[in-house]
């Protein structure tokens, strides 16, 4: 479990890394795990239908929200720093406490609102300082955040009715014809998009392969053993992993000032202790006897 979120921790770095633009970066990787995920199939000879036409309409859309919500967040990084965009990323959770009530009717949760308010003291802390470039990388980050929430919560009904590896081939064959679009429309699909450093493209691979592909298809295996508490009490460390690994490799620690930490621990607090509310609730209703 916590190799797939060091994986996943290391996405941001890769925007550092990789010399290319936000969105060559996200095309790349969308168009790699989606090519991956097809190998994996015809080896394993799964078929790769969806149940029905509404479920495969419902996907694609859940996959130009993974789009945005990727072309966002890399673009964060870009602007300014891994961890600024990785920071603005753990904010997802607390993004979804809002949208349940609102798009899945379910009731407001008072300690999900006081937490969120504490976030926004923690954002608030965080960008004290802020020159004009790392408030835009700001924005940009929180609207990845709220594209993530909106991936999570349609994810989740749609998750009910299809496999997860059904799921992320055709959100990725989605991101894939989506982005290819946006490209063509801003004039930018041509041959300069395939002018890569051999660097750049075995990190490319790796994203799309080893951090898209494989961590998505080790997560549902790792789900079925240690439950769905432990893993999602796991994944809110990913913002601890992502820090520490700028300041190793990128020396992050040099560009960020003592508020911007401040802000973070304020904020990796806040989703931690909703992800271990979240998880006792949830194990104490599965505890609960059912009534005879």
């Amino acid at each position: 479990m916590h190799l797939i979120i060091f994986i996943w921790g290391f996405t941001g770095i890769l925007g550092k890394l990789i010399l290319l633009d936000a969105v060559q970066i996200v095309w790349y990787r969308v168009i790699i795990a989606f090519l991956a995920l097809g190998i994996y199939f015809a080896i394993t000879k799964q078929s790769i239908k969806t149940k029905s036409f509404s479920s495969f309409l419902q996907i694609s859309l859940i996959g130009l929200f993974v789009a945005i919500h990727w072309l966002t967040f890399y673009h964060s990084i870009q602007l300014s720093t891994a961890s600024l965009g990785i920071l603005c990323l753990s904010t997802t959770t607390l993004h979804v406490t809002w949208m349940e009530p609102l798009l899945m009717k379910k009731k407001i949760n008072l300690l999900e609102v006081v937490l969120s308010l504490v976030v926004v003291l923690g954002i608030y802390i965080t960008s004290s300082g802020f020159n004009e470039s790392e408030y835009k990388a700001l924005f940009y980050g929180l609207i990845s955040a709220l594209f993530a929430a909106l991936f999570s919560v349609f994810n989740t009904k749609i998750v009910e009715k299809e496999s997860a590896g059904i799921i992320t081939f055709y959100e990725m064959l989605s991101a894939s014809v989506g982005i290819s679009i946006f490209l063509i429309i801003i004039g930018r699909f041509n041959f300069s998009l395939f002018e890569i450093s051999s660097s750049d493209f075995y990190w490319l691979l790796f994203l799309g392969i080893v951090c898209t592909s494989f961590a998505f298809l080790a997560t549902v295996i790792v789900l079925k053993q240690l439950g769905a508490f432990t893993v999602s009490l796991s994944i809110n460390l990913e913002p601890i992993y992502t820090l520490i690994l700028a300041i190793f490799i990128l020396n992050e620690n040099t560009l960020l000032s003592e508020n911007f930490y401040i802000g973070a621990v304020i904020i990796i607090l806040a989703v931690v202790i909703n992800g271990v509310i979240k998880g006792l609730v949830r194990r104490k209703k599965k505890r609960k006897p059912n009534a005879a």
